[in-house]
């Protein structure tokens, strides 16, 4: 038994419960959604509020500014991909590389370069699981696809 046939097995029905279908294009596609909505839904509170955010989660205003304006047209291209039939397979690989990229460096950053507030301490991991998580998801319903 191969060690994908493990992993599809193991991860199937959480995805399909999780996606509420079986047809893996419609479970990347939802999961490529809701990565959106939540990406955008937070690039507009960092743009919106990113002097209180800033203060609050102990980051630099302007970064927050520049992440939240980044994390809107990011999300956008990641709406844009849900909304197609058939995703691109290389588009949906950068979106999951990029996820998978944000994640690590968002733990690296309250490690080695943020001081930080105890809320950005709790927060920036948190969503740096949540994106990890989107990775995982969007990942294993590629794999899937591809069966």
């Amino acid at each position: 038994m191969s060690t994908y046939s493990v992993f599809s097995g193991f991860f199937a029905s959480p995805l399909t419960a999780l996606a509420r279908t079986n047809d893996p294009k419609t479970m990347l596609r939802r999961f490529l959604a809701l990565d959106a909505v939540v990406t955008a839904g937070n690039g507009l509170a960092y743009a919106a509020a990113s002097g209180p955010l800033g203060r609050f989660l102990g980051v630099d205003a302007g970064l927050l500014l520049g992440l939240g304006i980044a994390l809107v047209l990011y999300g956008a291209g990641v709406g844009y991909l849900a909304s197609r039939k058939s995703p691109p397979t290389l588009a949906v690989r950068g979106v999951i590389e990029a996820n998978t990229v944000w994640a690590v460096l968002s733990v690296v950053a309250v490690i080695a370069w943020f001081s930080p507030s105890t809320a950005g301490a709790v927060w920036i991991p948190l969503q740096a699981v949540v994106v990890g998580g989107f990775a995982a998801l969007q990942y294993a319903a590629l794999r899937a696809l591809r069966d």
